[in-house]
């Protein structure tokens, strides 16, 4: 009997339970966790993005699998969950990075941003006919504040429409392990040269394996975003001894 409310709750995606849980919501959740990881880590002079990436067919070509995505000069994410529903996600952000900044000539601030874009993931709970994203982001940049200081920001957006912020946090398949490793080894307010090192050895911990430069991603901002080529992920994963063997 139980089985069978759930069941009758499970067919309206913006309808909740008699114990307040919308349950499409949750499976958004896991649809996110079935996905590669992604980890964020926020230092004192930028934020480092870096996403394991899935490449299983020899003859797909793996720079065509997206993770990382640049959205404006000073934000970038990187994604987990559904990569359809991810990349709805990043073309609404760009979108409305670009207003901004079209309407009143300077950039889009981080934590506006984020709350623009987890506001549109909310107004997909609670629509008829619609169902949420089952893609999560992490969203890293840097603002400058009334002074001129920079100041990084890195949050999370959940498919539930809520937004995080963190220091370092990782989204994705195995997400609990990579929290653990980061919680273990982040110092506070790292260089951004030691949050690439840190990012890539917790996606090396957490594979329990060296790692190819062809199944990571790393994005920078600092405070322009830039990506690290193959070469320079190459480079990182030899000097941190976890370069796979033939890579």
């Amino acid at each position: 009997m139980n089985g069978q409310r759930q069941q009758a709750y499970d067919r309206g995606t913006n309808i909740f339970s008699p114990d307040g849980r919308l349950y499409q919501v949750e499976y958004a959740r896991e649809a996110v966790r079935r996905g590669s990881v992604s980890v964020g880590i926020r230092g004192h002079d930028g934020v480092v993005l870096a996403a394991s990436k899935r490449v299983r067919p020899p003859l797909l070509e793996a720079a065509g699998i997206e993770k990382i995505h640049k959205i404006d000069t000073h934000l970038g994410v990187a994604s987990a969950g559904h990569v359809a529903d991810a990349r709805q996600l990043v073309d609404f952000g760009r979108r409305r990075a670009q207003t901004d900044r079209l309407r009143y000539d300077e950039p889009m601030a981080v934590e506006p941003f984020t709350k623009a874009v987890t506001d549109h993931v909310q107004e997909y709970t609670q629509q008829g006919g619609a169902r949420p994203f089952g893609a999560a982001l992490l969203v890293g940049g840097v603002d400058s504040d009334t002074n001129g200081d920079l100041r990084p920001r890195l949050f999370e957006t959940d498919p539930s429409g809520t937004p995080y912020e963190w220091q370092a946090t990782a989204i994705g398949a195995d997400d609990d392990t990579v929290r653990e490793y980061l919680e273990t080894n982040y110092d506070s307010e790292p260089s951004v040269d030691a949050g690439i090192e840190l990012a890539l050895s917790a996606l090396a911990d957490v594979r329990g394996e060296p790692l190819s430069p062809e199944e990571v991603d790393v994005g920078v901002i600092d405070p322009t975003y830039r990506g690290l080529d193959v070469d320079a992920r190459r480079e990182t994963l030899e000097s941190l001894d976890l370069l796979a063997d033939g890579a």
